[in-house]
């Protein structure tokens, strides 16, 4: 067996979708023989994840499973190895910034502190 990283993409969809269009990106780790079987597993979980449910607003929100549209294997498993990158192009650098660096120091319990200034 080999070990892929595959990405399973959900569209969430609230009310009648007259929103921002959403997606869940999510990189799943598959144990397989092969690239297709481990598509076909990744797929498998995608149709199971797909879920709904009602908000505050009783308005109904659904994560519906769209497709997986990258499977990559590894070739061995080492401590800093890359799994994923992805190029960011937001229309707000210094917000995109900010965003990260609150959501860093959520993971560390703490408030945030410009590490930049």
């Amino acid at each position: 067996m080999e070990w892929f990283v595959t990405k399973i993409v959900y569209q969430i969809i609230c009310g009648n979708g007259d929103h921002t269009p959403q997606f869940d990106e999510q990189l799943r780790l598959i144990s397989a023989s092969d690239k297709e079987d481990a598509w076909k597993r990744a797929c498998e979980i995608g149709i199971q994840g797909q879920y709904a449910f009602k908000n505050q607003r009783q308005e109904l929100v659904q994560w519906r499973f769209i497709n997986v549209p990258e499977v990559n294997i590894l070739e061995t498993l080492g401590d800093g190895m890359e799994l994923y990158s992805r190029i960011e192009e937001p229309s707000d650098a210094n917000a995109y910034i900010s965003w990260l660096q609150v959501k860093a120091a959520m993971l560390r319990g703490q408030e945030y502190i410009d590490i930049h200034s």
